[in-house]
């Protein structure tokens, strides 16, 4: 008789643990989903208030860009996307071309030191240059020798990007504007911490294309809040479904 009852002891016993685990598992969920919903509205927010800034920045006067004794006060809270202006010359013999994908195609981002008259240097971001004329010797007629002024827009430096897609100083490969990394490469100290986008002036022979700097942003946090908030609801649901089906097995056992 002891040994008849032993059988639907276990399968209860068991049918007990794996409803606990599967309960467990649901909550983990259910926690991870809204958890990351919270994530992406918070990311809306920070999202739409950068979009204000920088909106509130770029119809600024330009006013003169950061000297070399207020770099350490460069933030990209307080300047990226700060209209600006800097008078010097261009070093275009150490010139870095940054691959890019741009609405005028694949191309290079022509990235030139440009030395201020208290010897610091500033990357200017000329703007696009196409495949096809990427040597500089294709595009000597909108080289600038003078001293000129730059009327742009502040960023600030990027990153080193993931593999593949890594700058390669070595190799002259460059896929983001590691000012640091360029500044070393073509031998160059005393550079500043941002770069500036040059704006839509034109120049001599159309290249390089300047005016390109993206101010929209793309901004679909609020869609991925809904779609983990969604599963975070179907998680729920599921695990008042195991409970319910849970307690009418026991009540029929």
């Amino acid at each position: 008789m002891t040994h008849a009852s032993n059988p639907p002891k276990i399968q209860r016993t068991s049918s007990i643990v794996f409803s606990t685990i599967l309960r467990i598992i649901i909550a983990l969920f259910f926690c991870l989903f809204t958890g990351l919903g919270i994530w992406q509205m918070q990311r809306l927010f920070w999202k739409n208030d950068l979009i204000a800034r920088v909106n509130q920045k770029i119809h600024l006067p330009a006013v003169y860009a950061p000297s070399k004794p207020k770099w350490l006060n460069v933030t990209a809270a307080c300047c990226d996307y700060m209209p600006v202006r800097v008078t010097g010359h261009f070093l275009n013999d150490k010139e870095v071309l940054i691959t890019t994908l741009t609405a005028e195609g694949t191309g290079y981002w022509l990235l030139t030191p440009f030395e201020t008259p208290d010897g610091s240097i500033i990357f200017i971001n000329r703007g696009f240059v196409p495949m096809d004329r990427k040597k500089q010797v294709t595009r000597t007629e909108g080289l600038i020798n003078n001293e000129t002024t730059v009327n742009g827009i502040l960023r600030m430096g990027e990153k080193n990007g993931f593999y593949p897609r890594r700058n390669n100083p070595t190799a002259d490969r460059w896929y983001t504007r590691e000012l640091p990394a360029m500044a070393k490469a073509r031998r160059l100290s005393e550079v500043a911490p941002y770069f500036i986008d040059a704006d839509e002036t034109a120049n001599i022979g159309g290249i390089p294309i300047g005016g390109l700097t993206a101010i929209s942003f793309p901004n679909n946090h609020f869609v991925y809040a809904l779609t983990w908030f969604a599963l975070a609801v179907l998680v729920f649901l599921a695990g008042i479904f195991v409970l319910l089906n849970g307690q009418k097995k026991h009540r029929h056992e």
